[in-house]
């Protein structure tokens, strides 16, 4: 029992995870908790549906249909928050200003929105396919219809209780600074999936590892551990990364850092240039068209 609630508690957890920072930088978008539902549910559906046909999955890609699934899944949701970063890089200070002189919901842009709350769904997509097909396989080891039935409710509420309480605490940050709070755990977010993804794909033989073990820091802090494990959501944390999982984390990183740079520079700069364009006066009611314009 204690096996499967824990299996479950840590794969549960890093859904939570990334489901609580999306909950929170949509503070505000109304309809929030509709869209963040459907996407859990759509997750849980394609997670059963993908356990499924892991089979057919893993013969078409020759044994790596998990690694390449996992990657696949991971640098789509990296996509899909960089695009809600940059586009929040912008728009964030008039949100701000909405929420602090309105108590009513807020409308985010729509596109930035359905992309962020999509990684709900992945996220709930990737590791719920992952707890199927372990449950399964211990099923098939001989754990108990006891055990499962036990420990798979325990994990669960587990890991949707350390969301909840990261959730609350993200929730305690003043308005004014909330949204570069949650920007900023976002791009670390981003980073850590996309370096998460470069070892899967080093595990599927697609790319060079670029060394195995750049550092050992399990003695510190394991990636097993219930710390080590949100930061490795959160973060990107790796007690013994590869080089090319760095390299992917510093460089998803530094393209969001610089495409939020350059998007808030250029609607910086348009909103100065619209604020000193002097109003175009209206003619006045009645008046007629000068001579050289008439026919």
């Amino acid at each position: 029992m204690l096996g499967v609630a824990l299996l479950v508690f840590r794969e549960v957890l890093e859904a939570a995870l990334i489901v609580t920072v999306v909950a929170a930088a949509t503070r505000g978008v109304a309809r929030r908790g509709t869209f963040i539902g459907g996407g859990i549910a759509l997750g849980v559906i394609g997670a059963i549906v993908v356990a499924i046909f892991a089979g057919v999955i893993e013969e078409a890609v020759g044994g790596s249909g998990q690694e390449l699934f996992n990657a696949s899944v991971l640098l789509a949701a990296v996509v899909m928050i960089g695009w809600h970063v940059t586009w929040m890089s912008s728009h964030g200070k008039e949100m701000v200003r909405h929420m602090q002189q309105v108590t009513d919901s807020v409308k985010a842009g729509s596109s930035s929105v359905a992309m962020l709350l999509a990684v709900v769904a992945l996220a709930v997509l990737r590791e719920g396919s992952e707890i199927v097909l372990f449950l399964y396989g211990m099923a098939a080891s001989g754990a108990g219809q006891v055990d499962l039935l036990t420990g798979v409710p325990l994990g669960l509420a587990g890991g949707v209780a350390v969301g909840f309480a990261l959730y609350f605490g993200l929730l305690r940050i003043p308005i004014r600074h909330f949204f570069t709070a949650t920007n900023w755990m976002l791009v670390l977010l981003a980073a850590g999936l996309s370096s998460t993804a470069a070892g899967f794909l080093i595990q599927a033989n697609c790319l060079p590892a670029w060394s195995n073990q750049l550092w050992n820091t399990s003695w510190l802090l394991s990636n097993g551990s219930l710390v080590g494990q949100a930061l490795h959501v959160l973060v990107g944390y790796e007690a013994r990364p590869a080089g090319m999982q760095l390299v992917f984390w510093l460089v998803t990183a530094a393209v969001l850092l610089l495409g939020m740079r350059l998007t808030a520079t250029r609607m910086a700069t348009a909103r100065a240039r619209a604020h000193l364009r002097p109003p175009q006066a209206a003619p006045p009611v009645g008046s007629r068209a000068a001579p050289d314009q008439q026919a």
